[in-house]
């Protein structure tokens, strides 16, 4: 799915985003549906693909479920990767801007 170091696709890059909460597969769905205006849809098969993946690599966590819907919430290794992919995706758009107003 993802290497170590590979930039984070966009469906990952918001499962991640989403579980600065606590949610289960449904509600990171809604959430990313909403943050992105509905431009960026993920299915379930998607989303539990990639949770399975982001636990694996203590990503995210699973935490106490309480009887309901499971639940996930990102960890701190997850928290440093997402701010190191803001910080490549701020490269990219800064020298886009250089490159398209004729800067560089």
């Amino acid at each position: 799915m993802m290497e170590e170091n590979a930039p984070l696709t966009e469906g990952v890059y918001y499962i991640l985003l989403a579980l600065y909460e606590p949610r289960h597969g449904y509600g990171i769905m809604q959430f990313v549906s909403e943050l992105s205006n509905g431009r960026v849809e993920l299915g379930p098969g998607t989303i539990y693909g990639a949770i399975k993946t982001l636990v694996k690599r203590k990503w995210i966590v699973p935490i106490d479920d309480d009887g309901r819907k499971k639940e996930y919430v990102i960890t701190e290794s997850g928290k440093l990767l997402i701010e190191a992919e803001i910080k490549r995706l701020e490269e990219l758009h800064h020298n886009g801007l250089l490159i398209i107003k004729g800067e560089k």
